[in-house]
């Protein structure tokens, strides 16, 4: 990847075997150009400079999305968000695992919150995403690729900073833990999402009318994830 920056635009650069180029503003406002490997740098640079008014149309969308970020507290009472849902937390201190969901509430030991140690707090929960979305998300995997008519090597959850999954060369897929937030009829967006890169890895008319086939209302979900994905993080 190649950092870049025309007169007023930074932007990164991945070139892989593609034929077209794509511009896309991830979800932490930066701007991505996954262009052919044939675009030498005043190619890209006139690519983006073409996208000028979609790009800062993107970038004020995202400043307003991302205007409502939640921030949550580990407190009594705070909403946690598991497969589309609140779960209040409750501060405990008789309890082995980090972190259970049980009885309709998320139950965290105290110890790590009045030591001051959030930061082993919200690895609690990212290991409760990750032990939750190796499975939901393997079966949906399970589920989907037929439909698709692919084959994934396997699949992994874990932190994919800015992305909400992504495939290797190899046929791995990847999902972020935040996935395990969002309601399932997201999840499965997702995934029919990533499955359908296996036939074509940009986000052309192909693409989509591919994620058609097996999701007609994916625009309806599409159109959740970037509202309220912002949302999803702890």
């Amino acid at each position: 990847m190649k950092a870049s920056q025309d007169n007023q635009i930074p932007y990164e650069v991945i070139r892989s075997r593609r034929s077209t180029a794509d511009i896309i503003i991830e979800r932490d406002g930066s701007v991505l150009v996954r262009a052919p490997e044939w675009a030498d740098d005043e190619q890209v640079a006139n690519i983006v400079e073409s996208k000028h008014y979609w790009i800062y149309q993107g970038l004020a969308e995202w400043r307003d999305l991302n205007a409502t970020r939640v921030l949550r507290e580990y407190k009594n009472g705070e909403g946690f968000l598991y497969l589309g849902r609140a779960y209040r937390l409750l501060l405990v201190s008789d309890q082995d695992e980090a972190l259970q969901l049980k009885n309709g509430r998320f139950t965290l030991r105290r110890d790590f919150v009045e030591q001051g140690e959030i930061a082993a707090a919200k690895s609690a929960f990212r290991e409760f995403y990750v032990a939750k979305g190796l499975e939901r998300l393997g079966s949906r995997v399970d589920y989907y690729a037929p439909k698709v008519g692919v084959e994934p090597a396997g699949v992994e959850v874990k932190e994919l900073g800015h992305r909400w999954a992504s495939c290797s060369t190899s046929g791995k897929l990847s999902f972020h833990w935040k996935c395990m937030m969002a309601p399932q009829t997201i999840i499965d967006y997702i995934v029919v999402h990533e499955l359908c890169h296996f036939h074509h890895r940009d986000h052309t008319d192909a693409f989509w009318n591919e994620v058609d086939k097996v999701m007609p209302d994916f625009r309806e979900r599409k159109d959740w994830l970037r509202k309220n994905g912002a949302g999803l993080d702890v």
